[in-house]
């Protein structure tokens, strides 16, 4: 039989996919109406919003960073000064992960304030705790990239730091796991990079997905009544 819904208000794609209106279907089954009127309840969105802006700007860098102590300095000066909208790509980049955790602490805030942590979302929180890791594992992997003096020392104090976990056998474990030995040199700017571009980004995608399907299952809370 054909289809009684007009076709020309539709788009090519529209007609015969109908991906909009499956959208606008699936909006209204889980965003309950005071969500629209208090913008606080699209922090999350907008973090999402940030992340995948960082991961298209990250593979827009990826093609001309080289990872490499000779060449990766001279690699992003090349981005910022040569590559065309390089150094707008690079600063989007930049911005964009600052942004990603200071919206995910507003974000914690507001659902550690309204109590939307309680029954039956607390996994929504664990996730979430552990997204703002992935976001702070992300500023502090993507720090070391540029392979400059403020980098390497501020690479050296902040893997330092895993030298107190106990016991010290543990840190001793993580201090030359993130390094690639004794001191900061190119097998950590190795490490770092394949971190920052492959494992952080797999396992936050994984977190981002279950996340939001348990958004899906249990919807969004209600505020606080006063």
């Amino acid at each position: 039989m054909m289809d009684d819904v007009p076709h020309e208000n539709k788009g090519f794609f529209e007609e015969r996919i109908g991906i909009i209106s499956s959208l606008k279907a699936e909006g209204a089954d889980i965003i309950p109406a005071h969500a629209t009127r208090w913008p606080t309840y699209f922090l999350g969105g907008t973090a999402l919003l940030t992340f995948v802006i960082q991961v298209i700007t990250g593979i827009l860098l990826m093609f001309y960073y080289k990872p490499t102590v000779d060449e990766a300095y001279a690699s992003i000066q090349f981005i910022m000064t040569e590559v065309e909208f390089g150094w707008f790509v690079r600063s989007v980049h930049h911005w964009c992960a600052n942004l990603f955790v200071i919206i995910m602490m507003v974000h914690m805030c507001r659902v550690f304030l309204t109590g939307s942590y309680k029954r039956p979302r607390e996994l929504h929180w664990v996730s979430g705790v552990f997204l703002l890791i992935m976001g702070l594992g992300f500023g502090f992997t993507g720090y070391l990239l540029p392979w400059d003096q403020i980098a390497y020392w501020a690479t050296t104090v902040g893997t330092e730091m895993t030298n107190s976990v106990p016991p010290p056998a543990f840190g001793e474990f993580l201090l030359h796991f993130f390094r690639g030995g004794e001191n900061v040199s190119g097998d950590t700017l190795t490490r770092f990079y394949a971190l920052h571009v492959m494992v952080l980004p797999i396992i936050t995608a994984l977190l981002v997905v279950m996340h939001l399907v348990m958004v899906r299952t249990t919807g969004i809370s209600n505020p606080v009544e006063k």
